[in-house]
């Protein structure tokens, strides 16, 4: 049974992504990192391939960042 659209947005809340709202059946999500994803459809709609990877690349891209301060946490090199 292929996810629905309600399964990709607890994923990007999940991932610190705010719901910014939108027009109709799409919602528009931001990151305090600035990666911004929209998805379309209703909450009980199927998911689309292209929705799956295009939300698994914006929570990639935002990974890394301290979702209060919006600053890019770098990792310390092993000496």
């Amino acid at each position: 049974m292929p996810r629905k659209i309600r399964e990709l947005i607890k994923d990007l809340e999940y991932a610190g992504f705010i719901d910014r709202g939108g027009k109709g059946s799409h919602r528009n999500f931001l990151h305090v990192s600035g990666v911004r994803v929209t998805i379309s459809g209703n909450q009980g709609d199927d998911v689309k391939p292209y929705q799956e990877r295009e939300v698994a690349r914006a929570i990639e891209a935002s990974r890394g960042f301290d979702d209060e301060s919006g600053i890019k946490n770098e990792e310390e090199p092993e000496s």
